[in-house]
């Protein structure tokens, strides 16, 4: 995830007295100019910023056939132990839980297209997790970040963030499909379509006006609205829940549910997808890290991240409870800049939002009943933000431009991420040959090249 404004340090201010004692002693608070309310105030500011992925996440991987109660217990229950592993292991005011765009992709490519059970998926996911472990806790990570290409990474998270648009328009019947142009938009006469377009010009308002807690109230408000609004069958679009508390309910259709002989029996058909969920992981986790503590000036003096080897290791240890809990990746989430502009400068700011998802647990009424139409908007501002590094990019360079287009496009218009990746790789090869910089292409550029390739051949023999 992305916000829509770019990373600001927080003012510098007077250094307030910080608590002496046990909490001061464990996170450094007097040590980073901080106090215990001025943590717990940034933690409830970041959870606000991040709350609406106890409603989309659920509303994403329900459509694979998972029970949507389970996976809101799931969700908060990941974000949870990556946040408090997070804030005592790391110190560092990052909040963790799962990741926007692999829920997508779990749901709409493994899934629904690839036609994987959720639970060998769950385990992909759990593999993807322990191979993540290894790469932060080795020097391999260092070379990784070196030698995938700016193009590759940016086209990919672009792809992912332009296929989340696509999905949340089709999903809430924003659009529809058309026998002659294929897709369209659905009619203006339609309560449900009227609705998510009201969304549509709400939900970055609120954004770009920079209102606290814009997505989450933007997803509450379209909530409210559509207990008023007829949707199909004769139902109002918001059904009526059947509580507004209840005791938190473990997830026991999905937790413990991954089936690792699916996974190994049908490996070389994942390989791309674990290459995608590893670096999608990594990239993710090292933008997070370098925004973060950027704008709470925690770098050491030669620019480098503290503790950056325990934050790498919580997100992968995380991305493995994740899937065992019943969730796909997590990952360290970019509005935990909003906790540090509040003036959060360590873990205690991760063990506050860890605080915040546990009493959502006894919210999950509520969370089940949130509607498509009003998920929607959120995550086409999720998409939207995805798409900011294209302007890292110098587009008349075709070297650059061709991969990232090709990603971005195929992906969309075959609704196949695969697809994207594949051709995106393999132009960039093609490309990189015919200008005379074969020598310049890295090894493990080849290699990917190569296994899309393979995938290719072992796809069209099975379809």
């Amino acid at each position: 995830m992305n916000e829509m404004t770019k990373p600001q340090a927080a003012p510098a201010e007077p250094a307030p007295r910080a608590a002496s004692g046990l909490l001061d002693r464990t996170f450094g608070l007097t040590e980073r100019g901080t106090s215990i309310g001025r943590e717990v105030m940034a933690g409830a500011t970041t959870f606000a910023a991040m709350a609406y992925i106890i409603a989309v996440n659920p509303a994403i991987m329900s459509n694979a056939g998972m029970d949507r109660a389970d996976l809101v217990s799931a969700t908060a229950l990941a974000a949870i132990f990556g946040s408090v592993m997070m804030g005592l292991w790391a110190n560092l005011p990052l909040a963790v839980a799962p990741a926007m765009g692999s829920n997508v992709i779990f749901t709409y490519v493994i899934v629904k297209q690839m036609g994987m059970p959720w639970q060998g998926a769950l385990a992909m996911v759990a593999f993807t997790g322990v191979l993540f472990l290894i790469l932060s806790l080795s020097k391999l990570r260092e070379k990784v970040a070196k030698d995938v290409p700016e193009a590759l990474k940016i086209g990919i998270q672009a792809a992912v963030g332009t296929l989340i648009v696509f999905i949340a328009l089709r999903g809430a019947g924003f659009v529809v499909p058309n026998p002659s142009t294929y897709i369209a938009m659905g009619s203006l006469r339609s309560p449900p379509v009227l609705l998510t377009l009201f969304g549509l010009l709400l939900t970055p308002v609120l954004v770009a006006r920079r209102v606290p807690a814009a997505l989450i109230l933007s997803i509450a408000v379209l909530t409210l609205i559509g207990f008023f609004v007829p949707g199909a069958n004769g139902k109002m679009v918001t059904s009526v829940p059947s509580a507004i508390m209840a005791w938190p309910r473990w997830p026991t259709s999905t937790f413990m549910a991954l089936d690792i002989g699916y996974l190994f029996s049908h490996f070389v058909v994942a390989l791309p997808l674990l290459f995608y969920f590893l670096c999608a992981e990594f990239f993710s986790t090292l933008g997070t890290l370098i925004g973060v503590t950027g704008a709470a000036n925690l770098r050491k003096p030669d620019g480098s991240i503290p503790n950056a080897t325990a934050a790498f290791a919580t997100d992968a240890t995380a991305s493995v409870v994740g899937p065992l809990l019943g969730t796909s990746v997590v990952t360290a989430y970019i509005e935990s800049i909003t906790g540090v502009q509040a003036g959060g400068r360590t873990g205690l700011t991760s063990l506050t939002v860890a605080g915040f998802f546990f009493l959502a647990l006894f919210f999950w009424p509520i969370f089940v009943i949130i509607p498509a139409q009003a998920t929607a908007p959120a995550l086409v501002l999720v998409g939207v933000l995805m798409m900011q590094g294209l302007a890292r990019i110098d587009m008349t360079d075709l070297v650059n431009a061709v991969p990232i287009v090709l990603t971005l496009l195929v992906t969309v218009l075959t609704n196949n991420l695969i697809n994207g990746m594949a051709l995106g790789t393999l132009s960039y090869i093609a490309l990189e040959v015919a200008v005379g910089r074969r020598s310049q292409i890295p090894a493990m550029v080849w290699g990917l090249g190569t296994v899309f390739v393979a995938y290719a051949i072992v796809i069209a023999q099975i379809f």
